[in-house]
C-alpha cells in the first residue's frame, strides 16, 4: 500500500525545487495534490506530468502572501477531493540580503510576509479543515540558518525562517488533541535555483559543500523524502520537531 494512499495534500512553492519534487513524490505515493506557486505555466506542466504518471493533481496559482490564496487552497482541497490531510507550507524567499544597517523596511517586511505571515495564513485555514477531517500533518520549510548557525547577510531570512519553528511547536501543542501534527523541516545547502543564488560561483559552491559533514549539498529529492516521512503515518508520534536534514552542516567543524 502506498504511504499516502487517498490522502489530500496542499504544497506551496511547487513550481520548482523542493516543492516540485515533493509534489511528484506525494502523487506517486497515492496522494491527491493541490500545487500552488505564482507561475501558472510551471504549475500546469507539473500537473500534466503527474497526470501522465497516473496521479491526481490540481494547480491553483497564487501568492502565499495573500490570505485569500490560503483560503482558496483549502477550499480547493475540500471541493476537489473532499478534505485536507497534509499541508507542506514550503514557499519562501531569501528576501532582503546584506548587512542589517542596509536592509530597508520594505525588504524586511517582504521577507516577513513571504516566509512567516504566509505560514500564519496557511495554518489559519488548514487547521480547521484538518480538524474536520479528524487529523492531519502540517509541515513548514525552515532552515538551519538562524537555528544552529548564523550566516552573514541573512538577518531577515534567519529571523523569519527560525520563527517557523516556534509556530510549528505552538500548533503542535494547541492541536495535538485533535490528532494534528505540526513539524518544521530544516534543510542544509540544496542544489536548487534558490540555493544557486547563495552558491553562485564554483568557488562559493565548493565552500558551501565543504561546510557540510557529507561534503556536498542535497538534491531536492532528498529533502522531499524527509517531507514524505513527516507527512506519512511513519512519523505518527512526531510533532513539534525541528527536523534537521542538513548533511551535518550543523555539527561539522572541518
Amino acid at each position: 500500500m502506498k504511504s499516502l494512499d487517498k490522502k489530500t495534500a496542499i504544497i506551496t512553492g511547487a513550481s520548482s525545487g523542493i516543492g516540485r519534487e515533493t509534489a511528484g513524490l506525494f502523487a506517486r505515493e497515492g496522494a491527491n495534490v493541490i500545487v500552488s506557486a505564482r507561475c501558472k505555466a510551471e504549475l500546469d506542466a507539473l500537473v500534466a506530468e503527474i497526470g501522465q504518471s497516473g496521479g491526481h493533481a490540481v494547480a491553483l496559482a497564487g501568492d502565499v502572501r495573500s490570505e485569500d490564496c490560503a483560503e482558496a487552497l483549502v477550499d480547493c482541497a475540500t471541493t476537489e477531493f473532499g478534505g485536507l490531510d497534509i499541508a507542506f507550507n514550503n514557499a519562501g524567499t531569501l528576501g532582503a540580503m546584506g548587512v542589517v544597517s542596509e536592509i530597508t523596511l520594505d525588504g524586511w517586511n517582504e521577507t516577513l510576509e513571504t516566509n512567516l505571515t504566509s505560514a500564519f495564513f496557511a495554518a489559519k485555514y488548514q487547521v480547521p479543515a484538518m480538524v474536520a477531517r479528524g487529523g492531519g500533518s502540517l509541515i513548514f520549510t525552515s532552515t538551519f540558518v538562524g537555528y544552529t548557525a548564523g550566516m552573514p547577510g541573512m538577518t531577515a531570512y534567519a529571523a523569519r525562517k527560525s520563527a517557523l519553528i516556534g509556530l510549528a511547536q505552538a500548533l503542535a501543542v494547541e492541536f495535538g488533541a485533535h490528532k494534528i501534527r505540526a513539524n518544521a523541516v530544516l534543510p542544509g545547502g540544496i542544489d536548487t535555483p534558490m540555493g544557486a543564488i547563495v552558491a553562485n560561483t564554483p568557488e562559493t559552491r565548493a565552500f558551501v559543500e565543504g561546510l557540510h559533514a557529507l561534503k556536498r549539498t542535497a538534491s531536492a529529492q532528498e529533502i522531499a523524502q524527509s517531507v514524505l516521512h513527516l507527512a506519512s503515518d511513519a512519523s505518527s508520534f512526531v510533532t513539534g520537531t525541528a527536523m534537521l536534514v542538513d548533511g551535518g552542516v550543523s555539527i561539522s567543524r572541518t
